[in-house]
């Protein structure tokens, strides 16, 4: 897939996986993004958001307005509010602030998307190294979220990829394993990064399956923390992912979800997969007891495995102590968002499928390690 420079506003755009055709994205004229499957995908591939986008051979027109026109797994390539920022200012800077569609940003994302869907055309629009100092990245990224000027603006935006979330961070490769690092916002406590890592082996030590998680070090902070990314596979394959606002449409940014909505979705998708079932329950519980009020439906997300046809529950991430302005857990949990505590947790596990002893003792377990580990920050 070649790199190419933007151009007038598309109307099309091609989906690839891994190198593969998947199918096209269109424009229509009411600004929403249609989409079908190539003949050959159909006959070789797979459905690439099983609810929204069965494998048939028909148009697929969006319903729902809040993904810009797009159905949600091509959303998911599209990076959140800090990527979306640096692209704002970079085009900005260049002169090429135009009004940009949303296959223009995807377009941009090209092969640097999280997961394994690519788009061609794949725009070039930066050429910049790599920087290696994580402090001057920082500093760098505290400039351009309070709107000054950046010489390396450039390097922040080609290094910060397509990720999602609210924080600034970067992709890079160190000791030959892909990282996503994370900086603080305007908003964050100069300890955040030894937070989310104190909350990572936190959740390890509860059973909660996560990726290799690190503090790196830093001269004017406690660190910055770094996880490991799951999307890349062996032999550097992109691992297809979808966000569960993705498969089930959601919009993320409001409350919309209940624990029990994940707990049939994880029970859909994994075939009632036991082991991917506890874990969804370990979560839940870790997310009411570490007080990780941001559970939003892109905060949990289902990889696809192509050679078993299989889906299952992707390795945590985003754990952290976090509040909402209206000061509720984001999905709620049997209904309570405010104070959900273990009635509700036992009800969700019980409904899931999951013996009530076992509800019982997991609760004990993970409240034990998050009190024991997380005391100074609850």
């Amino acid at each position: 897939m070649s790199k190419t420079n933007m151009a007038s506003a598309l109307k099309s755009l091609k989906v690839k996986y891994n190198g593969r055709y998947v199918g096209t994205l269109a424009m229509m004229k009411n600004g929403m993004v249609a989409f079908s499957y190539d003949d050959s995908w159909l006959e070789e591939g797979f459905s690439i958001s099983p609810f929204s986008l069965p494998l048939e051979k028909k148009v697929f027109v969006p319903s729902k307005t809040y993904f810009g026109g797009l159905f949600g797994i091509f959303a998911d390539s599209l990076p959140d509010a800090w990527g979306r920022l640096l692209l704002d200012r970079l085009l900005l800077e260049k002169n090429m602030n135009r009004d940009i569609t949303v296959l223009d940003r995807l377009a941009l994302v090209g092969q640097s998307g999280m997961g394994a869907l690519e788009y061609e055309p794949d725009y070039e629009v930066v050429d910049a190294g790599t920087i290696l100092d994580l402090d001057y990245v920082a500093a760098e990224c505290g400039k351009i979220l309070k709107t000054e000027y950046s010489k390396d603006l450039d390097s922040i935006f080609k290094m910060a990829g397509s990720s999602g979330g609210a924080r600034p961070k970067i992709l890079t490769t160190i000791d030959d394993k892909s990282w996503i690092i994370k900086f603080a916002s305007q908003f964050d406590t100069n300890d955040i990064g030894l937070q989310e890592y104190n909350y990572s082996i936190c959740a390890k030590r509860c059973g909660i399956e996560m990726t290799e998680t690190r503090l790196f070090q830093s001269n004017t902070c406690d660190g910055y923390f770094g996880t490991v990314r799951f999307d890349i596979g062996p032999r550097s394959r992109n691992i297809h992912i979808a966000t569960v606002a993705a498969l089930l449409e959601a919009d993320f940014r409001s409350p919309c979800l209940d624990y029990n909505d994940l707990f049939k979705l994880t029970r859909i998708l994994t075939r009632e997969n036991k082991n991917d079932i506890e874990n969804m329950f370990r979560r839940m519980c870790f997310n009411v007891l570490a007080h990780n009020r941001d559970d939003h439906a892109k905060n949990f997300s289902f990889m696809y495995d192509e050679k078993s046809d299989k889906w299952k529950l992707s390795p945590a991430y985003d754990l952290t102590y976090s509040n909402t302005y209206w000061g509720e857990h984001t999905t709620s949990v049997d209904g309570n968002g405010k104070n959900p505590e273990s009635k509700e947790l036992i009800s969700v596990g019980v409904g899931a499928g999951i013996k009530k002893d076992r509800c019982e003792s997991l609760i004990d377990e993970i409240r034990g390690k998050v009190e024991e580990d997380l005391y100074e920050y609850l």
